[in-house]
């Protein structure tokens, strides 16, 4: 089946929807509760690289939903059209459970406070002032990043392993392309520069952990490859 095209977006091969499968799927949603996707509350639109490949750097958009003060879960999606992509999930933690956390795990993170105080972690359409409070809670967390479908390369569906994602920061490869930014700020009719200004004094970390944001520090990047391992059998029943 090949693919097909909507504007400049690649969607996976496959055959339209069917009206039989229209009718189920709105039926199913009159009765199932959906509950976990309705505790989805926030949406926040920023950017994100490639831990193996830093020059690669996309738009994101993290459905979040809050699970308590210390814990939060995104899907991400490549857009927040109707069509848009999952293309991988976020986990986000304080920095008090961060701390916590073994040093090898700890690598794996990557700090918030940059990207807020910098402007590039938006909630579309939502006052400054409105999420204020929940700016200040989220510049002391960190954020654990799995990309499982690379459409910025062009891939129709979710191939191969996934990729960790880092924040940007204020460092050369962490910069964030200034044609990305002005795209997202032209669309939601905000600026970016207007936003690190009235952030300028939003709490941080009291010490940023040096094993997060471990690529700035030490140059290095993380791939996940795929081996082949002896399988763990079932004992068989007597």
């Amino acid at each position: 089946m090949a693919s097909t095209t909507k504007g400049h977006e690649q969607v996976p091969p496959g055959e339209p929807m069917t009206i039989g499968q229209h009718m189920l799927d709105k039926g199913a949603q009159m009765m199932q509760s959906l509950k976990p996707i309705k505790q989805m509350n926030q949406h926040v639109c920023t950017f994100a690289m490639y831990s193996h490949d830093m020059s690669r750097q996309i738009e994101t958009h993290h459905y979040v939903t809050r699970v308590n003060q210390d814990f939060l879960q995104c899907a991400v999606y490549d857009s927040d059209e109707s069509n848009g992509r999952l293309i991988g999930v976020e986990y986000i933690l304080s920095d008090r459970i961060f701390e916590s956390l073994p040093q090898e795990e700890q690598k794996l993170w990557h700090s918030h406070a940059h990207e807020i105080k910098s402007g590039l972690w938006v909630n579309p359409r939502v006052p400054e002032m409105v999420i204020r409070p929940e700016l200040e809670n989220l510049t002391k967390t960190y954020g654990k990043f799995w990309c499982t479908w690379q459409t910025d390369r062009g891939d129709k569906l979710p191939i191969g392993p996934p990729s960790l994602m880092m924040s940007p920061q204020p460092v050369d490869l962490g910069i964030v392309k200034i044609g990305l930014v002005k795209k997202r700020d032209d669309k939601y009719n905000l600026s970016t520069d207007t936003m690190k200004t009235v952030r300028t004094d939003l709490s941080e970390p009291t010490r940023l952990n040096p094993m997060a944001d471990y690529w700035v520090k030490h140059g290095k990047g993380f791939a996940i490859d795929v081996d082949d391992v002896e399988m763990k059998k079932i004992a068989p029943f007597p």
